[in-house]
């Protein structure tokens, strides 16, 4: 019994060395010799353009449910003028981000994951190893290179989505004034609290697409091979980014209540 946690525990050791490793690799690769511009644009595409309606709903809906239920339950205790604020702040610190990252990994994490497992059991990337063709440098770079680029504008659009949908729920639902839902969010949110989104954004844009790519490119045992991939990918990157998200909130409060004190 022993004897197997032991390699099991060297085995997840070795699986964190090769990602970081394929990480450092992959980010080198990006700064140092950055891939071709049609490489790059057709992710960006792909991430950017392509995920437009998913997150746009997600935001949307997610809206309507914060501005209802910040309205039911605070209505009754004469605090139905916050609900502008409690839209905005969860949605651009928490929601936002991390429902963006979610419905990313869901749409695109999946594909490249699906994507490139197939091209790994079916031999392609050993045809490219084989032509001195790098395939960090060439599959998982531009894919890194749009991912960190897009997910963060992705975020920015999924939460004027969600604080638009707070805003059409509490005016025409809700009866509450424009001034009233719109007037709190100028005092209370703080750069920090957007700057704060836009970090774990960066974070968790980084982290989807390193860890599907990873997978996808570990992949082996034929099509059995691409579904367990892909599965695995989609899975890892949801904890990793609640995990994250945890960590992030944490450092990133520290950090400013310091700065706050010096």
């Amino acid at each position: 019994m022993g004897t197997a946690i032991r390699l099991e525990l060297l085995s997840f050791l070795e699986m964190i060395g090769d990602y970081v490793s394929m990480v450092v690799e992959v980010f080198r690769a990006a700064i140092k010799r950055p891939p071709a511009w049609k490489l790059i644009r057709e992710q960006l595409y792909h991430i950017g353009v392509m995920s437009l309606s998913v997150v746009a709903i997600t935001g949307f809906t997610t809206g309507f449910v914060l501005a209802a239920q910040s309205f039911y339950q605070l209505g009754e205790k004469g605090l139905a003028g916050v609900t502008g604020v409690l839209v905005a702040k969860a949605m651009i610190t928490e929601l936002g981000p991390i429902l963006t990252a979610f419905m990313v990994t869901g749409r695109v994490g999946s594909a490249m994951c699906a994507e490139l497992s197939t091209m790994k059991v079916t031999e392609q990337i050993d045809a490219l190893k084989s032509m001195a063709v790098n395939p960090n440098s060439y599959l998982i770079a531009p894919r890194f290179i749009a991912g960190v680029f897009m997910i963060p504008l992705l975020t920015l659009f999924s939460i004027a989505m969600g604080i638009f949908g707070g805003y059409l729920i509490s005016i025409y639902l809700f009866n509450m004034s424009p001034s009233t839902y719109f007037d709190p969010m100028k005092v209370h949110i703080t750069t920090f609290d957007i700057g704060s989104g836009l970090i774990k954004a960066f974070i968790f844009g980084i982290l989807l697409v390193t860890v599907c790519c990873y997978k996808g490119m570990k992949a082996s045992g034929g099509a059995a091979g691409v579904g367990k991939s892909t599965t695995q990918s989609v899975v890892t990157s949801y904890i990793l980014i609640l995990l994250s998200d945890f960590i992030l909130t944490l450092a990133l409060n520290t950090f400013y209540r310091g700065l706050k004190g010096l």
